[in-house]
C-alpha cells in the first residue's frame, strides 16, 4: 500500500484502538508515518524499540507486598498511565522470541502483569521483512494474529508531497521527479552497505546544508545513498546552474522557457519549493501565468504539486485559462 493510504487506514484504526502491525523494507518511513499521525492528532507517542529489551524490561521486576503477603509486578516506568497517544513497538519482528512472547497479552489484551494500557492508547508495531538482510525472527502465528497487517510500498509521488511540506531540499525532490528509481535503490542480493532509501535522502538534504567541503562531497553522499548514485545526483545539481532566475519568474518579471527535461524538473520544482516558502496571492497569479506556456507536463507537474500541498486555485483568474489549456491532461 502507499503511505497516503496506509495513513488514512490507521489513522481510522488507531481510533478503534485496533492493534496494527506495519511491514517494509528499511529506510521507508515507517515509524515517520506513525510518529506524523500521532502529532496530527495532537496525542502522546512512545516509541519503544523491543530489540533492545530483555522480557523483563516489558513485564516488569516483582516485588514483595508485606500488606498481601504476596508477589507483584512493578510494570516500566515508560509505559503510559493517562491519557491518549499511541504505543509503537517498532522492531517487534527483530526482538528475541522471548520478548515478543512478553509482548502477546499486552497486545491482544492491552494488559501485562499488574499493567494495564490506559484505553486511550492505541497499539502500533513495525517491522522489517523477512527477507530484507536485517535481523528478524519469524513471528509466531498466535502474535501475528494479533495485528491487522499492512505493508509499506515506496511511492514518489507521496514521498514527493512529503518532501516538499517537510522543506527537503528542492535540488533533491528535482532529482527524484527526474529519476524516479533512485528513491529507492535496496537490492536484497546486492552486499553494499549504502544504499537510497527515503530516509538516506533526508541525510543528504542534511549534508547538502552542513559545510561540507567541496572535494568531499561526493565521497559523503555516497555514504549514504551509494556512489553510482551519488555521482548522478551532484551531475544533476549542475543543471540548477542552467536555471532561469525562479524569483523573477514568480514576481512575473521574466517569461523564459527551457527546452532540456532535467532543467525543466529542476525549474518545476524549485518554484514550488518557492510558492511553499513565500506564499501570497500575487505569486501563486504569477506562477499559474507562467505555466500556460510551459510544456504540459511541467504546467500540470507544478500545479498538482502545489494543490496536493492544500494550495487552492479556484479563485485565480488565470487558473480559469489554465484549465481551459490543460483539463485534457487531467482526464
Amino acid at each position: 500500500m502507499r503511505a497516503s493510504e496506509i495513513r488514512e487506514s490507521l489513522v481510522a484504526l488507531v481510533t478503534q484502538k485496533v492493534p496494527t502491525f506495519l511491514w517494509g523494507a528499511p529506510g521507508v518511513g515507517k515509524s515517520s508515518i506513525v510518529k506524523a499521525i500521532a502529532q496530527e492528532q495532537g496525542v502522546g507517542f512512545i516509541d519503544l524499540r523491543l530489540a533492545l529489551m530483555d522480557p523483563t524490561d516489558l513485564k516488569g521486576i516483582p516485588f514483595y507486598d508485606k500488606a498481601s503477603h504476596t508477589a507483584l509486578w512493578a510494570p516500566p516506568a515508560f509505559l503510559p498511565s493517562e491519557g491518549e497517544g499511541i504505543l509503537f513497538l517498532d522492531e517487534l519482528n527483530s526482538a528475541a522470541p522471548a520478548v515478543q512472547s512478553s509482548a502477546y497479552q499486552l497486545i491482544l489484551d492491552r494488559r501485562i502483569g499488574e499493567y494495564i494500557l490506559p484505553d486511550g492508547w492505541a497499539i502500533v508495531a513495525a517491522g522489517n521483512r523477512d527477507g530484507d538482510r536485517g535481523v528478524t525472527y519469524r513471528m509466531p502465528a498466535p502474535l501475528a494474529n494479533r495485528f491487522v497487517h499492512f505493508e509499506l510500498d515506496v511511492n514518489v509521488d507521496d514521498w514527493r508531497s512529503w518532501a516538499f511540506k517537510n522543506g527537503i531540499d528542492s535540488r533533491i525532490i528535482a532529482y527524484i521527479s527526474y529519476k524516479n528509481e533512485h528513491l529507492f535503490t535496496f537490492d536484497v542480493t546486492s552486499k553494499a552497505k549504502s544504499f537510497a532509501t527515503p530516509r538516506s535522502w533526508e541525510y543528504v538534504h542534511s549534508i547538502l546544508a552542513a559545510d561540507v567541503a567541496k572535494e568531499l562531497l561526493l565521497d559523503v553522499i555516497s555514504g549514504a545513498v551509494g556512489r553510482e548514485v551519488a555521482v548522478s545526483f551532484l551531475s544533476f545539481v549542475k543543471v540548477m546552474d542552467r536555471l532561469p532566475d525562479i524569483e523573477q519568474i514568480v514576481s512575473g518579471e521574466l517569461r523564459e522557457y527551457p527546452d532540456e527535461v532535467d532543467v525543466l524538473y529542476a525549474l518545476s520544482s524549485g518554484i514550488v519549493s518557492f510558492y511553499l516558502q513565500n506564499p501570497s496571492d500575487a505569486t501563486l497569479e504569477n506562477i499559474v501565468a507562467y505555466t500556460l506556456d510551459l510544456k504540459s507536463e511541467f504546467a500540470v507537474l507544478i500545479v498538482q504539486d502545489l494543490q496536493h500541498n492544500g494550495i487552492t486555485m479556484e479563485h485565480s483568474p488565470n487558473f480559469k485559462e489554465w484549465v481551459k489549456r490543460f483539463a485534457y491532461l487531467l482526464a
